[in-house]
């Protein structure tokens, strides 16, 4: 543990991940590793109503429909989205479990302890 200007950081992690957590782990992490699908996966998440038809994704980017489909299928494939056909469109929502097991990977167990 290293100490800067009387601040010692903390774990960010309650124990190491286990082979089979580190392998799910990574699997959500190369999903979201392309600046299409990273942004696909935030514009599903903040979009009102907690769910996105795929006709309001498709308009962001200069991507063919095939292209964007190919994306949102390996969120989906990761278990990061959930999505459903309706009618002619398909819906897309985020699973929030998966994308918190990406969160607190990342998120300190508790605040820097301040030494005297």
């Amino acid at each position: 543990m290293t100490a800067t200007a009387g601040v010692c950081c903390s774990p960010i992690a309650r124990e190491p991940l286990s082979e089979t957590d580190a392998a799910e782990l990574a699997a959500l992490l190369k999903a979201v590793a392309d600046p299409v699908r990273l942004r696909l996966l935030s514009m599903i998440g903040s979009h009102p109503g907690g769910e996105a038809c795929v006709c309001d994704l498709t308009d962001a980017f200069d991507l063919t429909a095939p292209t964007i489909s190919h994306h949102l299928k390996v969120l989906r494939t990761s278990g990061l989205i959930g999505s459903e056909r309706r009618g002619t469109w398909v819906y897309y929502w985020i699973i929030p479990r998966q994308v918190a097991r990406l969160g607190e990977l990342f998120t300190p167990l508790a605040e820097p302890a301040v030494t005297v």
